[in-house]
């Protein structure tokens, strides 16, 4: 299985013949989504997911399917069978692919704001994990475990303690659209090998950067 990192907080997989490609949102290349064969969509919010990206991507490719939760689905109205709503404990299989669903709600951003559902995606029994904007635990092992480094939501000592708490084998820096190269870099001193530690090693990919994941 090989992962591509594309802007923001997708990621774009592919094994064998199929291609999925996770949250492509408004940081996202277009290309991110060419030739994929399935969208995986987190939540709602215009970083992760754009109503007109993903109805340009499945005119362009009908055969196209997207799993979301159902907010996003609202938006998608219309779109028939292309698109499926899932939720916490439910599981499909997309071309060989198994993927589990994980979580319900997005971080709380501030208590007088709205909180969105939010639901991450777990690959290939544990093979990786794209939590989206949430530090869900899963309860399953986790090798490759994609963490969000920079939001209104979230903080490096929470990052820390969340990646001690899924014990994965390695980390993999994803949603860092609004770091500039020094704030990135602060992130991985504490996160990296100078920093309290993780119990994981940490690394952030560039955009286009690929690497493989192994075998499940």
């Amino acid at each position: 299985m090989k992962l591509t990192k594309f802007g923001h907080a997708c990621v774009r997989i592919e094994q064998n013949d199929t291609t999925l490609v996770i949250d492509p949102g408004l940081f996202t290349e277009p290309e991110a989504v060419e030739g994929a064969d399935a969208l995986l969509i987190t939540h709602e919010h215009f970083d992760h997911f754009t109503e007109d990206q993903v109805r340009a991507a499945l005119a362009a490719n009908p055969g196209l399917r997207i799993w979301t939760n159902r907010a996003v689905a609202d938006q998608l109205a219309g779109l028939g069978a292309a698109v499926t709503v899932v939720g916490a404990g439910d599981a499909f299989d997309v071309g060989g692919i198994d993927v589990s669903v994980h979580g319900e709600w997005h971080a709380v951003i501030h208590p007088d704001l709205p909180q969105v559902g939010n639901i991450g995606f777990l690959l290939a029994g544990g093979l990786l994990f794209h939590p989206g904007d949430a530090l869900t635990v899963p309860e399953h092992p986790v090798r490759t475990l994609l963490l969000p480094m920079a939001g209104p939501w979230n903080k490096v000592g929470e990052l820390i303690d969340y990646v001690r708490e899924v014990k994965p084998e390695r980390v993999l820096g994803i949603h860092d659209a609004v770091l500039s190269e020094i704030g990135r870099s602060i992130g991985e001193r504490f996160l990296g090998e100078h920093g309290p530690g993780t119990g994981a090693p940490y690394s952030f990919l560039q955009p286009g950067t690929g690497l493989e994941l192994g075998a499940v």
